[in-house]
């Protein structure tokens, strides 16, 4: 009996593989034993990737925060210290979104802050 080697799945397979690996550079995207290697990286670094931008976004509302509750002399520190005492719940992505788009009412919840602590 002749051996069967399921040629159509091995094909799709491959295809499968150099369509992900189309845009790379050199034998990434023409070989596929260097394709498949490619491709294994690119899917790891983005799954990692899609978990470090939630971090980076979070890095930057804080860091929008700071900046616009200085202009109203206080720290980022004493801001979020002084919304949690007030009980005003608004995260860190509205925050820095009040912060760039309505500086107004940004400023209206410093004040709230700044009342709560003292």
């Amino acid at each position: 009996m002749t051996r069967a080697r399921n040629t159509p799945a091995r094909r799709a397979r491959r295809r499968r593989v150099l369509e992900r690996t189309s845009g790379q550079a050199g034998r990434r995207h023409r070989t596929f034993r260097v394709a498949n290697e490619a491709m294994l990286h690119s899917l790891r670094y983005a799954w990692v990737h899609r978990r470090r931008r939630k971090r980076d976004f979070r890095r930057l509302w804080i860091v929008r925060i700071n900046a616009a509750a200085r202009l109203h002399e206080l720290t980022y520190a004493r801001l979020m210290h002084g919304l949690r005492l007030a009980g005003v719940e608004v995260d860190r992505k509205m925050l820095a979104d009040l912060a760039v788009r309505e500086p107004e009412a940004f400023g209206r919840l410093a004040e709230r802050a700044r009342a709560a602590l003292a």
